[in-house]
């Protein structure tokens, strides 16, 4: 209809975990889950998001990339804003506020992540809890839909630094985001992860290597709050 703006499909913005990449898992290709959710919608996707990025660096880095209206705009950004020793609720709050403005603003529809509670290794502990709140309160009063992740745990979804999805991981994230928006087909469709008893025990195996060697650098960061996501 003229007149009405020509939409750009899916844009994502936030930290490594939207960014995306990693290994295979369980037969999954390792994507993005904000890029799942993208094909499930027959969207074009823009991905934004940056490795390391916390909710500053999105309103300095990433929003003015924004380069006109889209569909669906996701944000997922905290993770590293918690997992930092500085942490303060005040300046987070304030940049996510400017973050899920500028998204709804351009985009017909908004997704707002919350992070897993149990984040970390060391965990990030209470300050997960505040930020979700954070989260959930500007979302609401941007008209933002909550993609809850509060419950995203363990070695079926995440990797043993129990902060970073595996493949299988961000599908489920995709899921939820399209569950979120009510879309009639969900990523998972796409991609169905190979859950038979050998493949599961491969992986269990591969994953478990993987604990070992988080575990191994955890002692030698001898507690230190691991790298940014």
């Amino acid at each position: 209809m003229a007149g009405e703006p020509c939409r750009l499909g899916v844009v994502a913005l936030g930290d490594s975990i939207t960014n995306g990449g990693g290994n295979m898992a369980l037969g999954v290709y390792p994507r993005s889950w904000a890029h799942w959710l993208a094909l499930a919608l027959g969207l074009p996707y823009t991905g934004l998001a940056t490795d390391g990025a916390t909710a500053a660096d999105v309103v300095a880095r990433q929003l003015p990339r924004l380069a006109g209206a889209y569909d669906v705009g996701g944000l997922y950004v905290g993770v590293n804003d918690v997992r930092s020793v500085d942490w303060d609720a005040e300046p987070f709050a304030r940049d996510y506020a400017v973050a899920v403005e500028a998204l709804a603003e351009r985009c017909a529809r908004v997704l707002a992540l919350t992070i897993p509670l149990d984040l970390g290794r060391p965990r990030a502990g209470a300050k997960v809890g505040e930020a979700n709140a954070i989260i959930r309160r500007l979302a609401a009063a941007h008209g933002a839909q909550v993609v809850a992740l509060d419950d995203l745990r363990g070695w079926r979804a995440l990797l043993p630094d129990a902060v970073h999805p595996h493949a299988v991981g961000q599908l489920a994230i995709a899921d939820r985001a399209a569950r979120a928006l009510g879309a009639p087909v969900l990523p998972s469709a796409q991609a169905e992860p190979d859950e038979g008893p050998r493949a599961l025990a491969r992986w269990a195996w591969a994953w478990g290597r993987m604990w070992l060697r988080d575990v191994a650098r955890r002692l030698r960061e001898g507690g230190v709050v691991a790298l940014r996501s």
